[in-house]
């Protein structure tokens, strides 16, 4: 019986998808200045319009991750990245007819819609957790899943930096043409190179669930799901340690995608920094961030998911400190780097934690943990608006105390966590 790929075709088959459908929202943050000054909007409608795709990009996340557990990732994958397909044309078409003498905030509802729909493409991230974990063992979890995570998240960063080079020679429907051929590209991709677990292609193949596990077994695939996708969400939804790592995820990724979306504004508002320049040092953060995310998935195989994480925490609120305090623009860029830092490795040792708490729901799991996590992105960013209209330009800066507030929160969950765990390994 012929069966499809290998761990390493499947990740590189999720990566390159999640790299691409991260990439399909790249555009909203950098762009807002255009559409704050063509829509004539608010410091807060712009935090919710840089915000939107995060919603549709955290929700979708449970209900897709969860699917995984009963079909394998290659078909929710696929799904979730036409839809972007659709939201990304959407938004490209209205810019063609309309910006920008045309733009007016009538059109600012369909702009959100557009938006809402070209986040399906984050959404993908829970899908490419379950498809992952379910290829690897137990023992390589945290590198592989820091691989995934790591370049997948690499996109907004490089197409920060990018974007407003684009922008400035080619203009900003051209952009968005760009991108939407990129994503349309990427799409193919990922359904020629993506494939799922050994297990899911022999349930396809009409094995039964106990032979289909006896030679996926032998095959090497040590992980399996149980049960309907209800069942994998209830399995997860039922553990509490599961609820933790939603909390924890919430800060540390959910405020990645939100400053990726928020730093162009900041940099170029409150410090009159050029776009592009903006826009570089929103791709320095976002790099970062993404890129030191496999450093943390080492990290937390060799020394624990918990213990990594409030290492990384407590970098994160050191950073939060500094830049909610600091009016001086060398001060804040390292503080932004040493958010960079905190979030990566703690997301990294958050999905290490998810395999081990959770083995028997992987994929409903990670939908709970990556879409109510993710689910920051699109909070924080009004939040940080609000705070704006509330204070003036210092607002800018004084919004980072959400951070603050979060992290150590987040502290006090992991430190429960990690005495809890070894309270039950001791008995």
């Amino acid at each position: 019986m012929e069966l499809k790929g290998n761990p390493r075709r499947g990740l590189i088959g999720t990566t390159l998808g999640f790299f691409f459908g991260f990439a399909a929202v790249s555009l909203y943050g950098p762009t807002a200045v255009a559409l704050k000054a063509s829509m004539g909007l608010t410091p807060s409608q712009v935090g919710l319009l840089v915000a939107i795709p995060a919603l549709s990009g955290s929700l979708l996340r449970i209900p897709f991750g969860a699917w995984v557990d009963t079909t394998g990732g290659k078909k929710p994958f696929a799904i979730l990245l036409l839809l972007s397909v659709i939201g990304l044309g959407g938004v490209f078409t209205m810019l063609y007819l309309y910006y920008p003498d045309r733009m007016h905030f009538g059109l600012y509802p369909l702009i959100l819609a557009f938006g809402f729909l070209s986040g399906c493409g984050i959404a993908t991230f829970s899908v490419g957790i379950g498809q992952t974990s379910y290829w690897f063992p137990q023992r390589e979890q945290g590198h592989a899943l820091g691989i995934y995570a790591g370049i997948g998240n690499l996109a907004p960063g490089l197409f920060s930096l990018l974007l407003p080079l684009f922008l400035e020679r080619f203009g900003l429907i051209s952009a968005y043409l760009a991108w939407w051929m990129f994503l349309i590209i990427g799409t193919i991709l990922f359904l020629i190179i993506g494939c799922d677990a050994y297990y899911f292609q022999l349930r396809r193949k009409g094995l039964d669930e106990e032979t289909a596990r006896r030679k996926a077994r032998e095959m090497g695939q040590e992980i399996f799901p149980s049960g309907t996708l209800i069942d994998s969400l209830k399995i997860s939804a039922a553990e509490i340690k599961t609820w933790g790592l939603v909390l924890i995820y919430f800060t540390t990724f959910g405020g990645f995608i939100a400053l990726t979306a928020w730093f162009p504004t900041f940099w170029s508002l409150f410090f009159g920094l050029s776009a592009v320049l903006a826009g570089a040092l929103t791709a320095v953060y976002s790099l970062l961030t993404s890129a030191i995310r496999v450093w943390g998935g080492k990290l937390s195989d060799r020394y624990g998911g918990e213990r990594v994480a409030m290492f990384s925490l407590t970098i994160l609120l050191a950073g939060a400190l500094v830049i909610s305090w600091s009016g001086e623009l060398a001060l804040s860029l390292a503080a932004a780097v040493t958010m960079a830092v905190g979030m990566g490795v703690a997301n990294a040792a958050v999905f290490k934690l998810v395999p081990a708490y959770v083995p028997r729901a992987v994929g409903g799991a990670a939908g709970w943990v990556g879409g109510l996590g993710a689910f920051g992105g699109f909070a924080i960013p009004p939040l940080m608006g609000y705070i704006v209209d509330r204070q003036g330009a210092i607002g800018y800066s004084r919004g980072f105390i959400i951070f603050i507030v979060l992290s150590l929160v987040c502290l006090g969950v992991i430190y429960v966590l990690h005495k809890n765990r070894e309270r039950v390994e001791a008995a």
